[in-house]
């Protein structure tokens, strides 16, 4: 009989993390296991390196939830069993690899050789994308609306509105294995592993994980008439077909860099006043 441990974030899903989490005891019937509060696990690396071999550990969450596990363990080291059961609103990393809410899922191999990105300094791992442009303006003003009400985030309309009134395009250097070139009014320079994110847009279609490279996706110099029109045709990564506007550069080692700050995101996870980042395989 198994042991699970339970790891689930209360703050997950409009703060229904442990709601969310409860739903996964009809998958484990027959098995023991134990509720624990991800948050309140101060020291993750011992709580790891002290399960028994057998034990297994469910990951309850979303996609923020997911890269705060792969910057605050060393994944690469894992001896146990990780299962993920999504109970986020997004779910985009679920959704890249062929899956569905509801499932427990098994992501030990998703889970080495994650790429880093470099950020004022800070190292961080990602699963799915880091997305700088009106991507991380949208995550920032997201931020800001759940500090005043529980109500879920419409990320669309922050997105329509911020290409129509309130994000200025930038200015970007671009730098990937070496190569550097310039982009006049870019509205989005994103660095993705995974195939998707932002709730199910998919700005790198052809991005494949796990092959050991990466996909930054340039959409630049055009007026915000155009890119509105064009955006919503990132959910199908049909966006691709607009060349003029769209570009798509792969590899190992990439640098973005803007002409003025503005908010990044890793996995969901917001952080502001950015103006460049680098992407690297460690």
């Amino acid at each position: 009989m198994a042991l699970y441990k339970i790891l689930y974030n209360p703050k997950s899903n409009n703060k229904q993390g442990k709601t969310g989490a409860q739903a996964v005891e009809t998958l484990i019937k027959g098995n023991e296991y134990e509720y624990i509060d991800w948050l309140s696990i101060t020291d993750r690396k011992t709580f790891f390196d002290a399960l028994d071999a057998d034990e297994k550990v469910i990951l309850c969450g979303g996609d923020g939830t997911l890269n705060h596990f792969i910057n605050d363990v060393d994944t690469d080291a894992l001896k146990n069993e990780i299962f993920l059961y999504p109970t986020g609103t997004g779910n985009d990393f679920v959704k890249s690899i062929g899956k569905n809410a509801g499932e427990l899922i098994p992501i030990n191999e998703y889970l080495r050789g994650l790429p880093i990105v470099t950020v004022n300094g800070n190292d961080y791992r990602f699963i799915n994308g880091v997305g700088f442009g009106i991507d991380g303006y949208c995550c920032e003003v997201g931020d800001e609306l759940k500090k005043k009400s529980d109500k879920p985030v419409n990320y669309t309309s922050i997105a329509i509105k911020g290409l129509l009134f309130h994000y200025k395009p930038v200015n970007a250097v671009v730098t990937v294995d070496g190569k550097t070139e310039r982009f006049k009014k870019v509205w989005l320079a994103p660095t993705m592993y995974g195939t998707c994110y932002g709730g199910g847009m998919f700005p790198t279609p052809d991005q494949k994980r796990g092959q050991g490279s990466v996909s930054t996706m340039v959409y630049y110099g055009t007026g915000k008439i155009k890119a509105l029109t064009v955006f919503p045709s990132i959910f199908k990564g049909e966006h691709v077909q607009h060349t003029e506007m769209v570009r798509i550069l792969n590899g190992k080692h990439v640098k973005v860099r803007f002409d003025s700050p503005t908010a990044l995101q890793i996995d969901g996870e917001t952080i502001t006043g950015v103006t460049e980042y680098s992407v690297r395989f460690q």
